[in-house]
């Protein structure tokens, strides 16, 4: 079997090229050469997906029997590319995300929640009136649909992850939790501490996605663990328990730290209070053959790779966003002591 990856060197992608070396795949990737290094062991073509001449060598590489692009953002870029793609792969996998759905984090979700509006050939500039989140769930539905057109309903498989934790994570949620969890002392814990969670493992992420790419099915799958697979408080005190610093939670009231403006998803990493988040069914996934091992193999295998002296990719643009992410030690400090004082 021959895979094409777009991407290849980050996180997911990467996830996906060392499943697919280590189950016998001819892996090629795609990608610009700059942010990461290539996996030993793929056929590595370097080239900018919004430069059509760079495609066009891409494609003279071929066939595949699949390409999973894992970096697609903008509809136009994404059409383009699968336009030069379709007539030298089979099989058409899209990573998309659950930021597609208009209700997404406000209400629970399903396959067949509504989406945003957005054309194939839409440029990066479409949707900004709808704010960072809006537009990026908007541009991601776009993609969708320029993967669609370019390929056809039946060649096309769209992926749509909630969040993704696991080993080479860049985005900085649970590094940064397992980070404070290493520091000690009292800790800013935001309640319910059974708050039901359902991050999903990259590996696992990885193994969904490349087993689409050799099936039969087609069509659009939420890719989450399921609804109650684990709660903050595995997160929080698995964190504390691998990383052995006896580091103690303080679990506090979400409205209260609401309040005081905390700032929800970032500040406090995965916390988020709105109904929706963490209320995304997967169950089309997951009868399909989606299998989600345990938060706390996740977070111990990340802090394996951490202390293994593992560190996400830097940059800018999304390679920066682990900087957006985690609260200040004086910050925290002050939370806390206002927090046991008053309760």
């Amino acid at each position: 079997m021959r895979l094409l990856i777009l991407g290849g060197t980050w996180f997911l992608g990467r996830a996906l090229g060392e499943l697919a070396l280590s189950s016998g795949w001819s892996v090629t990737t795609f990608n610009r050469g700059v942010s990461a290094s290539d996996l030993p062991g793929v056929q590595i073509v370097h080239g900018d997906r919004e430069q059509p001449e760079d495609l066009k060598r891409l494609a003279e590489q071929g066939p595949w029997d699949a390409v999973i692009d894992t970096i697609g953002y903008v509809p136009a870029q994404v059409l383009t590319a699968a336009t030069a793609l379709a007539p030298v792969v089979d099989r058409y996998v899209f990573v998309s995300s659950v930021n597609v759905y208009t209700g997404w984090p406000n209400e629970p979700l399903h396959d067949e929640s509504p989406l945003f509006d957005c054309p194939p050939d839409a440029d990066a500039t479409f949707g900004a009136d709808l704010g960072y989140a809006g537009q990026y769930g908007t541009l991601k539905a776009g993609c969708e649909n320029a993967v669609m057109q370019a390929v056809g309903q039946k060649r096309a498989i769209v992926l749509r992850p909630g969040v993704i934790l696991g080993p080479h994570e860049y985005v900085g949620r649970l590094t940064w939790w397992l980070t404070r969890a290493a520091r000690g002392g009292q800790l800013l814990a935001p309640g319910p501490a059974d708050r039901p969670i359902q991050p999903v493992d990259v590996r696992d992420v990885a193994a969904f996605a490349l087993a689409r790419a050799t099936g039969q099915d087609y069509g659009s799958f939420n890719v989450t663990a399921p609804m109650g697979h684990a709660t903050f408080a595995e997160l929080v005190d698995t964190c504390i328990g691998v990383t052995g610093a006896g580091t103690q939670p303080v679990w506090t009231d979400p409205d209260w730290l609401v309040k005081r403006g905390v700032q929800q998803w970032t500040e406090l990493p995965l916390w988020r209070t709105h109904r929706g988040v963490w209320a995304v069914d997967s169950s089309r996934a997951i009868a399909a053959g989606l299998a989600c091992r345990p938060l706390c193999d996740t977070v111990s295998q990340t802090w394996a790779w951490m202390t293994a002296g593992g560190s996400a990719i830097t940059g800018e643009g999304e390679a920066g966003r682990a900087a957006d992410h985690g609260i200040s030690a004086v910050r925290e400090r002050e939370l806390l002591k206002t927090w046991l004082q008053d309760n």
